[in-house]
């Protein structure tokens, strides 16, 4: 059993939606159930809405999957759990205060060491604990061996008992935290592999812990994906437009383009352009890159103008606004200078575009071949038409072509007269309007 497991916090990361991907990937290779669980404990950070928005993202990106659970109608079993957890002295109850925990961070910074509970109430008698009406958390004991796993990608990781706190399980609101959470629901849907970013790698042996401690003794398999740099090799935030899946979607890359961008990246692939289903044929997960993936807007590019040309016409016509196979041709011609449909659009909605020079002397110009076009026959071929224009204008050269070229296309320069004629031909008339 696969899980993708994001949080309606915020836009899906490129990030997230490469662990979707992936996901996705192995559990067709390996005929094996995959879920989506919704991670909404953290009702502060909700966004609402961005549970449907991730959905509708997945399902744009065709990745499928059989069930959607939403963490939070699983509280009452974290609840149980973290009880039981207490009536095995596994977990203990905590009366810190913030402040209190807050002087111990200020002390372990002033000698220079790294942070860990205290661990001041984990020996309180019980009835210390039943005494008064304190707000608590609930704290899970540390570990006393060491807790160690293997992972697809970088092989065997340990991690000893004294790098692991006795972290917080459930919160003062009596609310899940996320490893505690996460840890319980992996194992009440029985995940059998968990591919995520490695920034979740600490996480890990905190949910292993957990497990543990109920005697879960399903193994999991791990793949811990390297995240991905931005251009300047920074780790891709929030910050960073491309970041956001929903705003590479807005400014007209493919969903085909950027998933194969997002496997191609930290992957020796066996080649460059590819789509979904032909990566299920080869897809090795131990195969990825164990260094940081860095993106290239540029490169996405190149990959979106690729995968443009293999649109159906009538198709790419109708992404731009239009309902014409003759327009998605046109559409085609315009990737030498333009390699998202935003941009394409752009240029393609200045052809229908009134059109109007500055200049007044080419304005003029421009107004009599509207004129003239309006009026003129219908022609099949482009230099019959220009020297129809030529003959009844008297214009020639520099002055013939410059407004002819902003006449079909509103711009001073672009693809060659020529080539654009046979998809603009019957629409001759409304162009020159």
């Amino acid at each position: 059993m696969f899980r993708f497991a994001p949080s309606p916090t915020g836009d899906m990361h490129i990030g997230n939606l490469r662990i979707a991907l992936f996901n996705f990937i192995l559990s067709r290779q390996t005929n094996e159930k995959f879920i989506i669980r919704i991670e909404d404990t953290d009702k502060e950070r909700n966004i609402e809405g961005k549970d449907r928005e991730i959905l509708e993202i997945l399902n744009l990106f065709n990745i499928e999957y059989q069930d959607v659970f939403y963490q939070s109608k699983n509280i009452k079993f974290h609840r149980q759990l973290a009880t039981r957890l207490l009536s095995e002295k596994k977990a203990f109850i905590c009366f810190c205060t913030p402040e209190e925990l807050e002087e111990e961070r200020k002390k372990a910074k002033r000698e220079k060491r790294a942070y860990k509970y205290s661990g001041r109430c984990e020996f309180l008698q019980d009835i210390d604990v039943l005494e008064g009406d304190r707000p608590f958390v609930i704290r899970i004991k540390k570990p006393d061996t060491l807790i160690n796993f293997m992972d697809r990608i970088k092989g065997s990781v340990t991690f000893h008992a004294r790098e692991i706190d006795s972290f917080v399980i459930m919160r003062e609101d009596n609310t899940p935290t996320y490893n505690f959470a996460c840890a319980v629901d992996d194992m009440l849907h029985n995940i059998s592999f968990i591919i995520r970013g490695e920034d979740h790698l600490s996480n890990t042996p905190k949910q292993e812990l957990i497990r543990r401690y109920f005697k879960y003794d399903k193994e999991i398999a791990y793949a811990h994906i390297p995240i991905i740099l931005n251009e300047e090799g920074k780790k891709m935030s929030k910050r960073d437009k491309a970041s956001s899946v929903k705003w590479l979607l807005e400014e007209g890359f493919l969903p085909e383009a950027i998933t194969n961008y997002l496997v191609l990246i930290g992957n020796n692939t066996p080649k460059k352009i590819f789509t979904l289903y032909e990566v299920m044929e080869w897809f090795d997960i131990n195969k990825i890159s164990k260094s940081p993936a860095k993106f290239d807007l540029n490169q996405l590019r190149d990959i979106n103008r690729e995968h443009i040309k293999r649109v159906d016409n009538l198709k790419l016509a109708s992404l731009i606004g239009y309902s014409s196979e003759e327009i998605g041709k046109l559409a085609k011609i315009y990737l030498e200078e333009a390699s998202t449909i935003k941009e394409i659009k752009t240029k393609i909605d200045k052809i229908f575009t009134p059109k109007r020079f500055e200049d007044e002397i080419l304005n003029r110009d421009l107004e009599m071949l509207k004129l003239l076009t309006r009026e003129a026959p219908h022609f099949e071929e482009f230099n019959d038409f220009k020297k129809y224009l030529m003959k009844s204008s008297g214009l020639k050269g520099r002055d013939f072509f410059q407004p002819l070229r902003f006449l079909f296309t509103g711009a001073t320069k672009g693809p060659k007269l020529q080539d654009i004629y046979p998809y603009i031909k019957n629409y001759l008339k409304e162009i020159a309007k």
